[in-house]
């Protein structure tokens, strides 16, 4: 299930860290993990919804998993993208980012790079 994000933000800059996961239908299907991501859709789905329950659960952290399975090159700093502004980002991912709270997790969030959990963190 994908979140929907539609409330924006008035602040003009803000901190997020993310987990991604990659599928075949991503705009650049590859990572430091993988030189060719193979994973469905549906199967990169099951992967973040199973992250994102390990997360609410308190069994794990987005910055642990974010380390070990992220797709993205963030993955070496937990995830963390560093400060951001409007513009920077994919227009799904950013709209997500700034609708959140400091410390709150999102939903699944789609973009043309996969799937992301997005932890507002400043």
């Amino acid at each position: 299930m994908l979140a929907s994000y539609a409330l924006m933000s008035n602040e003009k800059e803000i901190r997020a860290s993310h987990l991604l996961i990659k599928h075949t239908g991503s705009r650049r299907p590859s990572s430091w993990k993988q030189p060719v991501i193979t994973r469905s859709p549906q199967e990169a789905m099951a992967i973040i919804q199973s992250h994102r329950q390990g997360i609410t659960s308190g069994e794990t952290t987005l910055e642990a998993l974010a380390t070990s399975e992220s797709d993205c090159g963030s993955a070496q700093r937990g995830g963390d993208l560093g400060f951001f502004t409007r513009g920077q980002m994919q227009k799904a991912f950013e709209d997500a980012a700034f609708s959140l709270q400091v410390g709150e997790l999102s939903g699944v969030v789609s973009s043309d790079s996969g799937y992301h959990l997005i932890l507002r963190t400043g």
